[in-house]
């Protein structure tokens, strides 16, 4: 085990009973890591934190924290150096956010529970990191639930462990809150030097906050690695079987599925300019051509996932004769013809010419 592992699964099953939900678990994270758990609905994510946690027993395996067996240690030592924050609902009657947070503080506290200045000094930090210091005197119960799972959040940082284990952490945030906790979390990690272990419904958000990402589906651990290496060659969509619509793992963005059939519109785009009107066209149910694209274009995957036909053409290579032909063909075929492009570089001056065609015919909708 490397010096700085602080968490370690060794041929883990996790589940409840005899009944196993995850079988095959074995991975460490590192002091100054975030390690992600993503994976389809049911394939056991929550299973696995429960029982990293001990809230599990496990079925087999082991758990170590710290160079410690987890199943040996005393549960005081337990939430020293590990703390949880699950979706499950607490009971929080007459107490107020600042209470909540402060029971992160008990397993220093003693029996009676009093806080000292320093325990009240890291309650008030945990709940300004996590920008819930205005909730401080208000009943738990009278707030939104994206609030509440903040307020848990400062909980757990409140505990000051060297093990964090949050289960979606990001649920009923917006998107806005959603980016703020997970920098927290982030800057956490690093100025701390602790380990975080999350689950995670948005897959663009574990991409891009995440340092290991473990998958689980078909009740197993089925990859683990970096971000570049779990994003990579399609295997998203495998692992969560889409069937509706595409997953572009480059970007990190979902795409709906495309309209097929015989194209009515054609559309010339560029830059990025298509995008907007290649959903647009999607979500009105009529099928579309788009063109001429070239490969490293900006407007290239969602062209790719929505339309029924592409012309492309290699990445900064000049628009061909070739490609210019089959445009022209499809504009033929096409009721009408949208141009998005605002302006043509020298790399695209052909497309500027199948606009002036789409004109000639009287198709043209948008400008030249």
């Amino acid at each position: 085990m490397a010096e700085d592992t602080v968490l370690r699964a060794e041929g883990v099953s996790a589940g409840y009973g005899k009944k196993v939900v995850v079988d095959g678990l074995a991975f460490e994270v590192r002091a100054g890591e975030i390690l992600t758990i993503i994976g389809p609905n049911g394939a056991g994510k929550s299973t696995v934190l429960k029982s990293i946690a001990a809230q599990l027993p496990l079925i087999s395996g082991r758990v170590s924290i710290c160079g410690g067996d987890l199943s040996s240690m005393k549960e005081s030592d337990i939430s020293r150096r590990l703390s949880v924050c699950l979706t499950d609902r607490i009971d929080a009657e007459k107490m107020t956010c600042s209470d909540i947070v402060s029971t992160g503080r008990y397993p220093y506290t003693g029996r009676l529970g009093l806080l000292t200045d320093g325990d009240r000094a890291a309650v008030r930090e945990a709940m300004e990191l996590t920008g819930t210091a205005y909730l401080a005197d208000t009943d738990f119960r009278c707030i939104s639930d994206g609030q509440r799972q903040t307020v848990m959040l400062a909980r757990a940082i409140a505990q000051q462990p060297q093990v964090m284990l949050l289960d979606e952490p990001t649920s009923f945030l917006d998107i806005n809150n959603k980016l703020r906790l997970l920098t927290v979390l982030r800057e956490l990690v690093r100025s701390r030097n602790i380990a975080v272990v999350q689950s995670l419904h948005e897959i663009d958000l574990a991409q891009r906050f995440s340092d290991k990402i473990l998958c689980v589906h078909s009740g197993k651990a089925d990859r683990l690695g970096t971000p570049e290496d779990i994003f990579s060659d399609g295997y998203i969509s495998g692992l969560y079987s889409m069937t509706s619509g595409t997953f572009n793992g480059l970007f990190g963005t979902a795409e709906a599925e495309r309209v097929t059939g015989r194209p009515e519109v054609f559309v010339i785009g560029g830059g990025g300019s298509g995008i907007p009107m290649y959903r647009m066209l999607q979500r009105r149910g009529t099928a579309f051509a788009a063109g001429v694209i070239h490969e490293n274009d900006l407007d290239f995957p969602v062209a790719a996932a929505l339309s029924a036909e592409l012309i492309t053409e290699k990445s900064f290579e000049s628009v061909s004769a070739e490609s210019l032909r089959r445009a022209k063909e499809l504009i033929d075929r096409c009721g009408s013809v949208i141009c998005t492009v605002k302006s043509f570089g020298q790399m695209n001056l052909a497309n500027k010419e199948l606009a002036g065609y789409a004109d000639s015919l009287g198709k043209l909708r948008g400008s030249i």
